[in-house]
């Protein structure tokens, strides 16, 4: 039987097949970063030093990801040393990522952002959060006027330097639609030229994330002024990817996240995750992101973070195998010479997109191809006594041979 050459045509997608319009027909989407502010509020994790968040700077360029927050200089001096050399690589280098810092909506945190941006010669991007929940309200001792009052002196103080300005609302998701809607007019008219919604606990369902991006869609309407609608989302209830996802899709224009989903709690929207979806659903079709496992791999040393074997795309399992039949498929797609195709038989994710490639095990659960697979891409001759062999081994052990472990194996049946 005649197969077709592409991967592709032996795929049906029940992902597209939906009365709505497909996510790909979404304006292109905008993706921040938090790694280096909200990332490393995570209770687990070292803060790098600055040379480490150089590197991170330059991966998430090469990455195509549109802006970072790169601190909170108002945090102290070694977060405002940080922030500095960070903006001052982005000017001297030319790089098209946009710097945003984070600040309380309290003047003397903005302060140190204006500074570091008047020495540089380039607009910082303001991050002014406030809650706005009514259990924050109660718990803080917060009225609505005063929490009105502090965010337009904030947003008015950062406008008036000349500096973009995203009002960040915390706990969004739980907060009453009357005094959003008076919160976001407010905050427009004093010069924000993006809000910024939070699910700061990870409380958010995607019917939650539809229902208040459509609200907050509204209000900017009325409001009549032009301005960017952001989602930031956490992943307490394991839903923050998928949030993200349907964030973009009901009209968020610049979707928030962390390199493996670092931070508070249980972390944030995984950015790596983010970015791997966004190129399968066909939004950054012609973006290489080959660089992404290198990414994930940096901030894991620099953050001590480690990677779980089983986590998607840049865990170390991600793409290994040692069963029988599933090997069986990926060697016989490569005996065809088609190695996107046996890049896609058994896997939902092409290794081959982000720097990763499919490997074949030798296991208690393996089969002889599996054997002739890990030989032939060694160099090694696969004779019927070094497969016998090996197999043979292999059916007696409790776990995956390792490395060294076949090689010892055939160093005996050379013996």
């Amino acid at each position: 039987m005649t197969q077709p050459s592409s991967a592709e045509q032996l795929v049906y997608d029940w992902n597209t097949v939906a009365e709505r319009p497909p996510l790909v027909a979404c304006p292109p989407a905008r993706v921040h970063d938090e790694t280096l502010r909200d990332g490393i509020q995570s209770p687990s994790v070292r803060d790098p030093d600055v040379d480490a968040k150089l590197r991170v700077l330059h991966l998430l360029e090469r990455l195509g990801v549109d802006s970072t927050d790169v601190g909170l200089p108002g945090a102290g001096p070694r977060a405002r040393e940080h922030v500095t050399r960070l903006v001052r690589e982005i000017v001297e280098q030319q790089l098209a990522i946009r710097p945003t810092c984070a600040a309380r909506t309290v003047v003397a945190d903005i302060e140190p952002i204006a500074e570091v941006s008047q020495q540089l010669g380039t607009a910082i991007e303001v991050m002014t959060f406030i809650g706005s929940s009514p259990i924050r309200q109660y718990a803080e001792d917060w009225s609505t006027d005063l929490i009105v009052r502090r965010s337009v002196e904030a947003i008015s103080f950062a406008a008036g330097e000349g500096l973009p300005v995203t009002f960040v609302t915390e706990d969004t998701i739980r907060s009453h639609p009357d005094f959003l809607r008076e919160l976001f007019l407010r905050a427009i008219e004093a010069g924000a030229g993006r809000l910024c919604l939070c699910d700061t606990v990870g409380h958010a369902t995607p019917d939650g994330v539809r229902n208040l991006i459509r609200f907050t869609r509204g209000v900017v309407e009325e409001s009549g002024a032009q301005v960017g609608i952001d989602w930031h989302g956490h992943d307490d209830r394991g839903l923050s990817l998928v949030n993200a996802l349907v964030a973009y899709e009901a009209g968020a224009d610049r979707v928030h996240g962390t390199v493996l989903g670092i931070g508070e709690r249980v972390g944030n929207t995984p950015l790596d995750l983010l970015l791997v979806n966004l190129k399968l659903l066909g939004v950054y079709a012609d973006r290489d992101l080959g660089a992404l496992g290198e990414l994930c791999a940096v901030v894991s040393e620099a953050m001590e973070v480690p990677i779980p074997v089983g986590y998607p795309v840049f865990g170390r399992d991600a793409f290994r195998t040692a069963t029988g039949v599933h090997a069986a498929a990926i060697v016989k797609a490569r005996r065809k010479g088609e190695d996107d195709l046996a890049d896609r038989v058994y896997s939902g994710v092409p290794a081959g997109w982000f720097g990763r490639e499919q490997e074949i095990l030798i296991g208690p659960m393996s089969g002889a191809s599996n054997v002739v697979h890990w030989l032939q891409r060694r160099g090694i001759e696969a004779t019927e006594a070094r497969v016998r062999h090996l197999l043979a081994a292999a059916k007696r052990s409790d776990h995956n041979l390792t490395e060294e472990e076949v090689h010892a194996l055939l160093a005996q049946l050379e013996d």
